[in-house]
């Protein structure tokens, strides 16, 4: 199931807390070989997950993490601007546009988990007001994200081959969130109640840093 589940919530979660981040430094650090920061309980975390970001996670029957992304408003301090502003085009800056990071997938994750994360984030757009995702990937997140009916426009790359990395924007029309849909074998009407489950009448910008 999905859950929604901002940073100061996860406490109330921490086996599939720590399950997140412990496979985030699997991803990241070991099989992707990124210079991120994992600490002595194996758990990968940066400077943005202290400002009280919104987490999709997928939990699996077993309470474990499956996949998740994360979210932060552009209003705030994002990576797309602390350090990807030119491929952006410039900063970029409105309530009406999220960032969307560390898309991160389990070791026996699928196809489906993944477009259950993108129907999660379609789920943010079409409840909490939100336009626009704005986001960086690598060149492996193309196949991904084009398997999935979910494929940003790209505003900007650099790099070529398996190195390039690129700021994508994605909208989200309720055809595309569908398409999604079936791909996740999720019907949007169970996707619409873990929504409610985890929000019932949302005030999502109140428990941001920063809002």
């Amino acid at each position: 199931m999905l859950r929604y589940l901002y940073a100061d919530q996860l406490g109330d979660f921490p086996t599939l807390a720590h399950s997140m981040f412990t496979d985030r430094a699997d991803q990241f650090a070991r099989r992707m070989g990124w210079p991120v920061t994992v600490d002595a309980q194996g758990e990968e975390r940066d400077v943005y997950d202290s400002l009280n970001p919104l987490y999709v996670i997928w939990e699996q029957a077993d309470g474990l993490h499956g996949g998740s992304m994360r979210f932060l408003p552009t209003t705030g301090r994002v990576m797309v601007n602390d350090v990807f502003a030119d491929l952006a085009g410039g900063a970029i800056s409105s309530p009406l546009i999220w960032e969307c990071t560390r898309f991160c997938l389990g070791q026996e994750a699928g196809p489906r988990v993944a477009a259950a994360l993108m129907l999660g984030g379609g789920e943010i757009m079409a409840r909490l007001g939100v336009r626009h995702f704005v986001g960086v990937f690598d060149a492996r997140m193309v196949r991904i994200y084009r398997a999935i009916g979910a494929s940003p426009e790209v505003l900007g790359s650099r790099g070529s081959g398996r190195d390039q990395v690129s700021v994508g924007l994605w909208s989200f029309t309720e055809a595309a969130r569908n398409r999604v849909a079936r791909r996740a074998r999720i019907s949007p009407e169970l996707s619409r109640l873990w929504f409610e489950r985890s929000f019932g009448t949302p005030r999502p910008l109140d428990r941001l840093a920063g809002a």
